[in-house]
């Protein structure tokens, strides 16, 4: 008795709690709670190795890291982690990457329990999804695909470490293989062995493979959804077409302009500085490398002191824009990114409207979009400023540390160990943002329940320009 009396007073404190937070507000408490239990576990004696010692800040440092999967680290993580806590990494980048409401309500359809309307609620905020229906039908379709990539690639790696000479043991190939699998695929960049993936740098298989890996985790899940579906119609209905959503087609389309602008970007400025000594396939496979890992993934197979200020710059842009919404990077996101140039095609053409595939954008979209990019720009540009009084680096280091947090990226010019305390905590904050996302951080400052005024003021033209 006493017993139910419990577990109905809790319930009932889980429903206050629902109804006088919003659905922002609860997800980002779930995280700060995900951050700490990351702390604590990252404490125990049986993830660390013996003797390691990590200050209280450097240990809060990981756990953002780690839980908005960015990949900058204060220490050497081979030197703190044993192989148990990698593999309690890999588990939190699952949490990260994928989100927690994927995560915990996989388990609830494994356990054939039923989802509530808040719950589904909430899944639509964790995942920014824009309506509830068919939302638990895209969780377990992109958690499946998830999965499965990074199984098949794991194994795809554990052979092919072995038998390529780099690793001796099978134990130590597979262990490896399937952390570069699912360190790929959620694009979290930790380096856990002291060289990154540097050791594969002439190795274009592999590259090509993590490349494909990056995409898979930075296109967006709903992408994956009717990738999926597009492959079963096609096999059901043949001659009949398939309509992708707007969200895939300008998600897809602003993802290959990116990549292969960035990879011309990166030849053209590298060719005869970096990549001079270099052979021209490698040349094409290293820009495409970069330009992929600068988005999200965080892997580097060159020292980044070796390239120019130039390309730096570039890789800082990249890295602020990010990966699509609804996937596991970070960023002002692609959407973004997409809408913004398209409003000012439409506004250089006196346009009204911003038509593309033969759809409308919404107007609060195009609102939304420069909100964001405005409002990150400006975070961005006074997390620089701010750390330029703090900290004794040079102002590129600084420029890529602060966009490689915000897009939760993980590439550094080895500056994030010297950082001040006040530098690591701005720079932790970075990286909690960009998990969370720009819009959700504003939006979590607004009270659940907002009423509009009923009227409108008498509008007035101001000179602009």
């Amino acid at each position: 008795m006493n017993r139910n009396r419990l577990l109905w007073l809790a319930q009932r404190k889980g429903k206050r709690f629902s109804n006088n937070f919003s659905s922002i507000q609860i997800i980002v408490s779930y995280y700060i709670i995900m951050t700490v239990i990351s702390y604590l576990l990252f404490c125990l004696p049986f993830f660390r190795e013996k003797g390691s010692h990590v200050h209280f800040i450097d240990m809060l440092f990981m756990a953002i890291s780690t839980v908005s999967v960015t990949g900058l680290s204060t220490f050497d993580i081979n030197s703190v982690f044993n192989d148990r806590g990698v593999v309690l990494l890999e588990i939190l980048f699952q949490v990260g990457g994928l989100g927690i409401m994927m995560i915990s309500t996989a388990f609830i359809i494994l356990s054939k329990r039923k989802i509530s309307l808040k719950q589904r609620q909430l899944i639509m905020t964790d995942m920014n999804q824009p309506k509830l229906s068919g939302i638990v039908r895209l969780i377990r379709i992109t958690f499946t695909i998830i999965l499965w990539f990074q199984v098949i690639f794991g194994t795809f790696f554990s052979i092919y470490f072995y038998y390529a000479g780099y690793y001796k043991t099978w134990p130590k190939a597979i262990f490896f293989g399937f952390y570069q699998s699912i360190s790929a695929v959620t694009n979290s960049g930790f380096d856990v062995t002291g060289d990154s993936i540097i050791p594969f740098a002439n190795d274009y298989l592999f590259l090509i493979v993590i490349m494909f890996l990056i995409f898979v985790g930075g296109i967006g899940f709903p992408v994956l959804m009717e990738v999926r579906e597009w492959l079963f119609f096609k096999k059901k209905k043949r001659g009949l077409p398939f309509r992708f959503s707007l969200f895939s087609k300008i998600a897809l389309l602003a993802f290959v302009i990116l990549f292969v602008g960035g990879t011309l970007l990166i030849y053209l400025l590298e060719k005869d500085h970096l990549f001079v000594e270099m052979g021209e396939i490698q040349r094409w496979i290293t820009s495409m490398f970069y330009s992929m890992t600068t988005r999200n993934a965080g892997l580097q197979i060159n020292d980044l002191g070796d390239f120019q200020i130039t390309t730096l710059i570039v890789f800082s842009l990249l890295m602020f824009i990010g990966c699509s919404p609804s996937s596991v990077g970070g960023g002002i996101r692609t959407t973004t990114v997409a809408i913004i140039g398209l409003y000012l095609y439409a506004f250089l053409k006196s346009e009204d409207n911003i038509n593309v595939f033969g759809r409308r954008i919404d107007e609060d979209d195009v609102k939304k979009s420069i909100v964001v990019f405005m409002l990150s720009l400006i975070m961005c540009f006074f997390a620089v400023l701010f750390l330029t009084a703090t900290e004794d680096h040079p102002l590129i280091a600084i420029i890529v540390e602060v966009a490689s947090a915000f897009g939760t990226t993980g590439l550094s010019l080895g500056i994030t160990s010297d950082l001040t305390t006040v530098g690591k905590l701005m720079i932790a904050l970075l990286m909690f943002i960009g998990r969370i996302g720009m819009l959700y951080t504003l939006m979590l400052f607004v009270p659940k329940e907002t009423r509009d005024i009923g009227y409108e003021y008498p509008s007035e033209k101001i000179i602009i320009g």
